[in-house]
Parts: C-alpha cells; sequence; structure tokens
C-alpha cells in the first residue's frame, strides 16, 4: 500500500525549517520525527509544483491553496459511458425502434462501460424531463373519440384464387379508456371511411362529443391550424350522431396521441395474429368487410 500522506500542517512545518530557519534535511527530520527520505520528498515535491515559492508563503496561500498547488486532484476516468440521450431521442422516433433495442445496441458497442437497461432508461428520462415542456390532456369519459389508419396494411388472402390484397386499418380509440376498434377495409376512401364510422360507434354503443380525425382527405378537404374545412359527407354524419368534428393540428401528432399508442398497438399485437385468422364470419362480404378478416 502507498505510504499515507502527512497533514499539511506538517508539511508547512518542513518548509519552514528549509527556507527560514536553513536545517539541513537530517536537523528537520529529527524535529518533526519524520524520516530524511521523507523531508527529501516534500521539499523536492515543493521544488517541482510550486517553481518560485519562497518563504514566507505569499498572501493567501493557506493549507487548502498549497494542498491544491501540491497535489492537484486528478481526473479519474468514467467508470461508465454516458449514453447520447439526444440521439436516442431522434431514434426512439423512428418507427419499431424501442429503448431495450437502443440499450442493446449501445451496451454492444460500450461492453464493460455501459449502464444497465434500468438506468440507460432512468437515464433518458431524466433528460426528457429537461427538455420542452408540453400541455397534458385530460381526458373525459364520452367525450372524444380519436380516429386514424395504420401506416402499413395487411395482406388479405383469396382463399378461392390465391390472390393476396392489400387492407387498411382503421382505428377508432376513446380519450378516457382507451376502448379500441379496430378494422380492416380496402381502402381509405371516403365509403370506407364513413362505413367504419357507423360501425365503431356500434361497437362502442354511444356517440363521443367529438370525434378527433387525422387530416386524411375523407375527412378534411382542407388542412388548417385555425379553420380547417371538414369533408361535407363526413359534417353530415356529424349531424345525423348529434356529435362534432375537430381535426387534429396538421403535423400535431400529441393532438391523437391515443390514436398513436392504439396504431402502435394494433402494429405490434393485431397484425402479428392477422395470418392465424385466415376466413371471416359468415355473410362477411355483405356485412362490408373486405374479405376473411374480421374485426379486432
Amino acid at each position: 500500500m502507498p505510504t499515507a500522506r502527512i497533514p499539511m500542517k506538517q508539511i508547512i512545518e518542513i518548509l519552514r525549517l528549509k527556507y527560514e530557519a536553513q536545517l539541513s534535511h537530517e536537523k528537520i527530520a529529527r524535529a518533526c520525527q519524520f524520516s530524511k527520505g521523507a523531508v527529501s520528498k516534500y521539499v523536492s515535491l515543493a521544488k517541482a509544483k510550486a517553481k518560485g515559492l519562497s518563504w514566507p508563503l505569499p498572501e493567501g496561500m493557506d493549507e487548502t491553496a498549497l494542498e491544491a498547488l501540491l497535489f492537484p486532484a486528478e481526473a479519474k476516468p468514467a467508470r461508465f459511458v454516458q449514453p447520447d440521450c439526444f440521439q436516442i431521442h431522434q431514434e426512439l422516433k423512428r418507427k419499431g425502434v424501442t429503448l431495450q433495442l437502443l440499450w442493446a445496441e449501445y451496451a454492444a458497442r460500450h461492453e464493460g462501460r455501459a449502464y444497465r437497461y434500468s438506468r440507460f432508461c432512468e437515464l433518458y428520462r431524466q433528460w426528457r424531463a429537461r427538455q420542452k415542456r408540453s400541455m397534458r390532456q385530460q381526458h373525459l369519459a364520452g367525450e372524444k373519440a380519436f380516429i386514424d389508419y395504420c401506416g402499413p396494411t395487411v395482406g388479405v388472402v383469396d382463399r378461392h384464387t390465391g390472390e393476396i390484397r392489400s387492407a387498411q386499418i382503421f382505428v377508432g380509440v376513446l380519450g378516457a379508456s382507451s376502448y379500441t376498434y379496430a378494422e380492416a377495409t380496402w381502402t381509405q376512401s371516403l365509403p370506407d371511411w364513413i362505413a367504419s364510422h357507423q360501425r365503431m360507434l356500434r361497437f362502442f354503443g354511444g356517440v363521443p362529443a367529438l370525434l378527433v380525425p387525422d387530416n386524411l382527405k375523407a375527412a378534411v378537404t382542407r388542412a388548417s391550424r385555425y379553420a380547417p374545412k371538414i369533408n361535407a359527407t363526413y359534417a353530415e354524419l356529424a349531424a345525423h350522431y348529434g356529435t362534432a368534428v375537430l381535426p387534429a393540428r396538421p403535423y400535431k401528432p400529441k393532438d391523437k396521441a391515443k390514436a398513436e399508442v392504439a396504431v402502435q398497438l394494433v402494429e405490434r399485437w393485431v397484425r402479428r395474429e392477422w395470418p392465424k385468422h385466415r376466413f371471416g364470419p359468415p355473410n362477411a362480404q355483405a356485412q362490408g368487410w373486405p374479405g376473411p378478416v374480421p374485426s379486432a
């Protein structure tokens, strides 16, 4: 083990005896009850670290200042590599990317210097909490239904011909309960859009005070942050059911965050199970379904 350092007060006494009393190292060692080697060590250290040091010590040079001069703190290398939270935040915006995947890449890159997954997530959450704030939405029961389509489509196989057609996935979710409805339609056109709303409201067993759709053409003919123009047929549907349409602002996905989460859940869980349901309910075509796949 390395020899323990003597107190700064005794080091100052050694320097005083050396420069003021002009004593030899041997006499200083006997006076201070140290070895001659220890005296030589600290005198040499003072010469090397504090060039031009005189006695008495310069004004303002107390024990703390002298200690910082003779024994500067050495910066220890970081035990762990800090994750790049900004890069993590940008990567999470990509479809299918999760914190678990990003941590796995980070751990593989830094190996023994990588944080564990729980600490990795905690550091990211702390960083995100310091970023720009946004208003938290309060959802009341029966107030809003958020509506959107999934980005990816699903393949529907014709059991007679083997032809594969792509179907769109319509998703509606209630704000307060997150009660979700999803179904497949051939297109996002106006007839399918309106029919999906009818089936969604029948499934919910009631009508919310507001419908909050995305800005697709079947819902909004002119997107605007302040005065969107609602499609005439869609507006008639809202009037028929005694509700109102309040589209989300363009490029503001947080306005319909509930729909975004519901779409994500449908993409991750319902679409994964879709191939197991090859054939739909009886009279599926008569009920308006796009093929042999029942609604979720």
